[in-house]
């Protein structure tokens, strides 16, 4: 259900956009993703679990938002990111 340690430092090396890198928009974005991801795969055998369908909105939500701002503040990168995360818009 949560992000293992080594997962999240694959992540982290993967969409950084410079060394040392945890709080841009990209690795955010794709923390957001896998935890999203990993929510969706459980409702897929927890069909009532309705406290974490709450958690996973707020995710979805929180997400879009730094999507927004980025598409805000620079197209380029916002195209690339949902193009390498297969998130649809």
């Amino acid at each position: 259900m949560s992000i293992t340690t080594a997962r999240k430092a694959e992540l982290i090396k993967t969409y950084a956009v410079k060394s040392g890198d945890t709080g841009s928009p990209e690795v955010q974005v794709a923390l957001l993703s896998e935890r999203i991801n990993n929510l969706t795969d459980h409702f897929k055998s927890h069909v009532n679990d309705n406290h974490s369908r709450r958690g996973l909105l707020k995710l979805v939500s929180q997400r879009r938002q730094i999507l927004d701002y980025l598409r805000r503040t620079n197209e380029g990168r916002y195209k690339e990111l949902i193009e390498r995360l297969g998130i649809r818009r």
